[in-house]
């Protein structure tokens, strides 16, 4: 790749070559493993599709210039106001390689999961029973029993709290820190500052989101999600991960002119470089969008796309993440771990919705939240979550691995009319492992009807510093790149 990136127009020729190789292993045909039955991942042979190309204006491939070539290599965003040496210095002191940022999107009932208050009245403690976790006194419900007996594996903090009472502005609180709003500066997320501090790897980009889409309710996808007024560049790259194990990536739309929905086989793959090959010119690529361009380089890296395939991992192994796209999500972030992506965010879903037309099952229960946690979304979240803690112990990841997972709120600890639960922005949960976090601990405690925090308030402020923190972004790197003035780091987890 390096001496690609010398030789100017002709090697650009050459390396669409290139791709072909490196993609050869990757663009199997899918047609074996959507025979599957759906409640298995058995088969002869699993095979899977990798990419999708769409649509883009393009000419021909002679008039490459080198300078449109070498952004192609160049293409991730480049750390900005630190030295090479001020970024070593940072991954030395680092608690962390990798944070893995699990958005439990929709906003999850802390009283019907990890903050049970089985001693409330009925309209508030719900029709769950309790269970005993591997901490004395510390019980979850029935709900959750593979994580309730797993804390010996992790920290979970029971008095979060944030200050918008809607999906979309606290998800920007969630993500950023900040509040969002009609002129009202958008602060970048805490993957994008990562990114902007740690700069470009080779082939994977330093953030990336593995979702079905960026996270929104039915009327607007939240203002925080990437880099805000530091500009696209700092968005984090997405990738799409289905029940099947099946990846997509959006941001491949190369291509005018492209109809097959995917790249199934080598004959397939063969066409659709050779188009690229005709058409791309030096102008169509200065045109490409970042997201484009950082595609295009996962393109010519083995490596990368490598990390990307889940038919190298067993079936049985696959079968003990679950098959729902949460739990395929999950396994593909503990890969992008070993691949020592900086900042992986894996959100629940798309849309906060859990019932409504076109959406895709969020934690958002206002109602039949009693029928949905016992059927499918505790069951999911139980399975999964239980399957990466476990695989990522056994492969020694944790040491060097920040893992928070947490929605934007909680849910009213008094149910509502509906038989279900509200937003509820004065209390929730989130759960730490990893990167120095003392596990088997109860970090706060909230009130008796699990209303409010009875300890300190955990604001999103102070999980964004100790996520930052632990990945060497002090609060000296934090004024250079003038983020995140305030918050308190969370020293009870460590």
């Amino acid at each position: 790749m390096a001496e690609a990136l010398v030789l100017g127009t002709k090697s650009f020729c050459l390396l669409i070559n290139n791709v072909e190789t490196n993609l050869e292993y990757a663009a199997l045909s899918n047609a074996s493993y959507n025979r599957l039955n759906r409640n298995s991942f058995s088969a002869n042979k699993l095979e899977t599709e990798m990419l999708r190309l769409g649509e883009f204006n393009s000419r021909s491939c002679d008039g490459i210039s080198r300078r449109a070539f070498v952004q192609a290599g160049a293409a991730l965003p480049l750390t900005a106001m630190l030295s090479g040496e001020q970024i070593a210095q940072a991954a030395t002191q680092a608690r962390a390689k990798t944070v893995v940022f699990v958005w439990l999107w929709g906003a999850p009932s802390h009283l019907d999961t990890f903050d049970p208050k089985p001693d409330a009245p009925l309209n508030y403690r719900g029709p769950f029973s309790t269970i005993p976790t591997t901490l004395p006194g510390v019980r979850f419900t029935e709900l959750v029993p593979k994580l309730a007996a797993r804390t010996d594996k992790f920290a979970l903090v029971r008095s979060n709290i944030t200050h918008d009472g809607g999906h979309p502005g606290a998800g920007t609180f969630g993500y950023t820190g900040h509040r969002e709003g009609r002129g009202i500066t958008i602060q970048p997320s805490w993957g994008s500052i990562v990114s902007r501090h740690h700069g470009a790897g080779e082939g994977l980009p330093p953030y990336v989101m593995l979702s079905r889409g960026i996270p929104r309710d039915v009327v607007k996808t939240i203002d925080g999600y990437g880099g805000g007024d530091w500009g696209k560049a700092y968005d984090p790259f997405l990738i799409q991960c289905d029940e099947l194990g099946t990846i997509n990536i959006p941001a491949l739309k190369l291509v005018d002119g492209v109809t097959p929905d995917r790249i199934a086989h080598r004959r397939n793959l063969q066409g659709q470089l050779d188009k690229i090959r005709r058409n791309v010119t030096a102008d169509t690529f200065d045109a490409w969008d970042s997201k484009s361009k950082q595609a295009f380089t996962l393109l010519t890296n083995k490596q990368a796309l490598e990390s990307l395939d889940l038919t190298k991992e067993s079936t049985e192994l696959r079968e003990n993440y679950g098959q729902s796209s949460f739990g395929q999500s999950l396994l593909l972030a503990r890969r992008l771990v070993e691949a020592e992506v900086p900042f992986v965010n894996v959100s629940w879903s798309e849309f906060v919705e859990a019932f409504s037309p076109n959406t895709d099952f969020g934690w958002d229960t206002h109602v039949k939240n009693f029928d949905l946690l016992p059927n499918r979304h505790c069951p999911v979240l139980d399975t999964a979550f239980s399957a990466f803690l476990d695989d990522m112990y056994d492969r020694g990841l944790m040491d060097s691995t920040l893992v928070v997972c947490m929605g934007e709120f909680g849910r009213t600890p008094r149910i509502n009319n509906r038989a279900a639960r509200d937003h509820w922005q004065h209390n929730y949960f989130s759960i730490w492992a990893g990167a120095g976090v003392k596990p088997g601990q109860v970090i706060g405690a909230s009130d008796g009807k699990g209303e409010r925090p009875v300890t300190r308030g955990i604001e999103p402020t102070g999980v964004g510093v100790t996520m930052l923190d632990c990945m060497g972004i002090d609060s000296i790197a934090r004024a250079e790149l003038n983020v995140l003035p305030d918050g308190e780091f969370i020293h009870e987890l460590f």
